[in-house]
C-alpha cells in the first residue's frame, strides 16, 4: 500500500544552524546550501534536479549519510570505503523522520556502484552465510554490462517497504530501460516504498504526482515536469531539431 503523509519514512530536512554560521568552503558555498531552508519530501517520489555543479549529488549524499547509509552506496550494512571524498554536510543537516520505519533501504550511487559490486564479491569470498549476490539475481555484477548491473539492483535487490535514495540511476540505462525502471518504481511505491532521486532524465521525472525540486543559482524551487529545463530542451530538440542544431553549430 502506498505511503501517505501520515506514515512516510522521511518527511523533511533542514540545516541545523543558520547558513551564516556554516563553513565558507565547498559545499557550504553552494547557493543551494546557503538558501536551503526546509525541504519537505513527497511520501512516494521526490526528484532533485538541476544543472551540473548545482549540488544535487552532494545534497543527496548528505541525506543518505545522515540516514546511516555508506557514502559510496549500498544498504546500511555496507561500511567499506574506496576513497574518502564525501563532504561533511551530513553533520550540519537535520532529518525529520516519520513514525513509520522502512523494512528495506538502499543508497544507489551511479558513480560508485562499481565499488559496491567489488565489495559484494569480496564479502562473498570471505563467506558469511547466504551469498550477498543472490539478492541481486545471483550473477556477478562485474560480469554484466553497467546497465544490466544497475537494473539487477533495481529489479532484484529492492524488495519493497523501503527507503531508496538514488543518485543518477539513469546513467547506464537506455530509454526503454528508463521506462522499465519507472514501472519498477511504481511497483515499489505500491508496496510501501519512498524514493528520493537525483536525475537528469525527463523520462524518470515523469512519475505521476511526484515532487520535483529544481536546484539553480538562486536556490531550490518546486516545479512541474514541463517547467524543467530538461523537459523544455528535449521538447525543443525533437520538435525543431534543425533550428536548434543550426544555432548550436552556428551555420
Amino acid at each position: 500500500m502506498k505511503l501517505t503523509s501520515t506514515n512516510q519514512y522521511v518527511r523533511q530536512m533542514s540545516l541545523k544552524d543558520d547558513s551564516s554560521a556554516l563553513p565558507n568552503h565547498f559545499p557550504f558555498s553552494l547557493p543551494v546550501i546557503q538558501n536551503l531552508g526546509k525541504l519537505s519530501f513527497h511520501p512516494n517520489v521526490t526528484y532533485i534536479i538541476g544543472e551540473n555543479g548545482m549540488g544535487k549529488s552532494t545534497l543527496l549524499e548528505a541525506i543518505a549519510v545522515a540516514l546511516g547509509f555508506n557514502p559510496e552506496g549500498g544498504s546500511r550494512n555496507f561500511s567499506f570505503s574506496s576513497y574518502e571524498s564525501h563532504s561533511s554536510l551530513h553533520e550540519y543537516i537535520r532529518i525529520v523522520r516519520g513514525g513509520n520505519r522502512p523494512r528495506d533501504g538502499y543508497f544507489f550511487r551511479a558513480e560508485t556502484f562499481y565499488n559496491v559490486a567489488t565489495n559484494i564479491e569480496e564479502m562473498d569470498r570471505v563467506g558469511f552465510g547466504r551469498k550477498i549476490i543472490d539478492s541481486y539475481g545471483g550473477k556477478s555484477l562485474h560480469e554484466q554490462s553497467h546497465g544490466e548491473a544497475f537494473f539487477a539492483a533495481f529489479m532484484e535487490r529492492f524488495s519493497g517497504n523501503g527507503l531508496y535514495i538514488l543518485d543518477e540511476p539513469e546513467a547506464a540505462l537506455s530509454p526503454i530501460r528508463q521506462l522499465s525502471m519507472l514501472a519498477r518504481i511504481d511497483e515499489l511505491v505500491e508496496e510501501g516504498s519512498q524514493f528520493i532521486i537525483s536525475t537528469h532524465a525527463p523520462l524518470l521525472m515523469a512519475y505521476p504526482d511526484a515532487k520535483i525540486l529544481q536546484l539553480d543559482a538562486e536556490g531550490i524551487d518546486e516545479v512541474q515536469l514541463e517547467e524543467t529545463q530538461h523537459y523544455s530542451i528535449m521538447k525543443q530538440f525533437f520538435e525543431d531539431r534543425g533550428r536548434l542544431l543550426h544555432h548550436l553549430f552556428r551555420r
